[in-house]
């Protein structure tokens, strides 16, 4: 069983975070996959659902918007009962939702959250609108403890061409730095060659994560299963570095598994319980 799905709490509690995100109605993303991960780490999950989108394995055909002041509420109802260890952000389609979302972190005094600026779904719909780019920059991004951008969100964030060398990639997460957060991870699923490599910088300097690439075509949902593990990580006491090198323990197996699965016409989901289904 993976390190993450162990008690590192050492008091006991039980270890909570918290999704705040959009809700994938195929289950293999957003809300859904959060959620999913928490429990196969051990960890409670509650959650804040910040749009509604009807999508599947072959793409998004629609989005609903949460409103702002019922986003607040679920945040205040969810914050003033739980005691919440660690918090990971997803989509976030608006301003509107950005500023009540950061508004509801300060409220609350939420300290470990873990970014993941989701901006186009994997099947190319796109997640966020324009404008709420400056939003993420300006607003969110420096109360984030870790942002965790692929290749194409870390340009999109810094108005640029993806990265396509790690001396590229580097330079950008250091640019990232510049808006605030703690640390930046830049995922390197988008990348090529036979490793997929994820680039981490914090304060102790650069940290390389690398992982062989798998031949899958069930991929729906891994950034939010990443930016989720790491969570649930932070969640059960771990540091972030530690948290994230488990996390991405959790998700290469998780995708080497994603072919026991046989889920819907296009891109299927990783497979978040393969650990127990294999028993």
């Amino acid at each position: 069983m993976t390190d993450l799905a162990s008690d590192v709490s050492g008091h006991g509690a039980t270890a909570i975070a918290v999704t705040i995100a959009g809700s994938d109605s195929s289950g293999g993303a957003g809300i859904q996959a959060d959620l999913k991960t928490f429990s196969a780490l051990g960890v409670y999950g509650a959650s804040v659902i910040t749009a509604l989108t009807a999508q599947n394995t072959l793409g998004v055909t629609g989005i609903h918007d949460v409103p702002p002041a019922f986003v607040a509420a679920q945040i205040d109802a969810v914050f003033s009962d739980l005691v919440v260890q660690a918090v990971k952000i997803g989509m976030l389609s608006r301003p509107e939702v950005i500023e009540t979302v950061a508004a509801g972190l300060d409220r609350h005094k939420i300290s470990q959250v873990v970014l993941d600026p989701v901006m186009i779904s994997a099947s190319g719909h796109r997640l966020l609108v324009p404008e709420a780019v400056e939003s993420l920059q300006a607003v969110l991004l420096r109360r984030a403890l870790l942002i965790t951008p692929n290749l194409p969100e870390a340009a999109a964030l810094l108005h640029t061409e993806p990265a396509t060398s790690n001396a590229q990639v580097r330079r950008q997460a250091e640019r990232l730095m510049k808006f605030g957060p703690k640390a930046v991870l830049i995922k390197g699923g988008h990348g090529e060659g036979a490793d997929s490599v994820d680039v981490l910088l914090d304060e102790e300097g650069f940290l390389e994560l690398s992982a062989p690439r798998i031949a899958t075509n069930n991929s729906h949902g891994t950034g939010c299963t990443l930016s989720s593990a790491i969570t649930a990580g932070l969640a059960k006491g771990l540091g972030l570095r530690d948290a994230v090198k488990a996390a991405k323990a959790y998700l290469t197996s998780a995708i080497r598994h994603s072919n026991e699965l046989h889920i819907g016409k296009g891109h299927g989901p990783v497979h978040h319980f393969h650990e127990w289904w294999s028993r």
